[in-house]
């Protein structure tokens, strides 16, 4: 908590949190005549709602799928693939993205060219980026946040899924009647920790794929990023 005195300070790499001269208010006069208040604020928060309720989804999703899997072997490379992205850095994604859909010598541009359709310009659409940093942040996050929900399916108590397929309930019917159901405690406290940090956003998904490019920024400039811009 010590850090919130940073915006109310001058801050200088020398003085560091405390050294730094007291500024009072200035920050905030800065952000209020910027003009960018409301977008960024707007778009940080309705990413992370999105991040939040799709998030919740596909981690669940993914904890009961991984449930289900029959094959213990399969299950643990299944679950290892899953659990990879989060080890890849924002900057290697990043990377591994523009040489992909870079309009000149991208991957997913020379196959479209192949195909006989015109290239698709990603880095100059504003409107394609949404999807694009969601689909980013799943991909990335659903593996590791699905392991809270594992372990809390793996600690239900199994005599009564156990007693449901003895009175004829198919696997679908045990997921929606008991592990779901039985997943919602466990969901409430993981949306509730998610919603304690609505309003900071994933600083290394939205600076290291959109390159800071000022034609995409109405669409994907957070707080974050405004306030890095701001001081450098």
């Amino acid at each position: 908590m010590t850090g919130i005195v940073l915006a109310f300070k001058k801050y200088q790499y020398a003085g560091g949190i405390y050294g730094s001269p007291w500024n009072g208010f200035s920050n905030f006069k800065a952000l209020m005549i910027s003009g960018k208040l409301g977008q960024v604020t707007r778009n940080t928060l309705l990413y992370n709602i999105a991040f939040i309720s799709l998030g919740v989804v596909c981690e669940m999703g993914s904890a009961i799928l991984l449930n289900e899997l029959i094959s213990k072997y399969f299950k643990k490379i299944a679950q290892s693939f899953m659990f990879l992205p989060y080890f890849i850095s924002w900057v290697v994604a990043g990377a591994i993205m523009y040489n992909i859909f870079n309009y000149e010598r991208g991957v997913f541009n020379h196959i479209l060219t192949w195909l006989g359709m015109n290239p698709f310009d990603l880095y100059n659409t504003p409107g394609a980026w949404p999807p694009v940093l969601i689909f980013l942040k799943l991909w990335k996050g659903t593996g590791y946040g699905s392991v809270v929900y594992l372990a809390a399916i793996t600690g239900l108590d199994q005599e009564m899924f156990e007693a449901a397929e003895i009175d004829g309930a198919n696997a679908w019917q045990r997921i929606r009647y008991l592990t779901i159901p039985s997943l919602k405690p466990t969901m409430m406290i993981m949306v509730l920790l998610a919603i304690g940090n609505i309003f900071r956003g994933d600083f290394g998904l939205f600076y290291q794929t959109v390159k800071s490019s000022a034609l995409l920024q109405p669409m994907t400039d957070i707080i974050d990023t405004y306030v890095f811009r701001s001081v450098n």
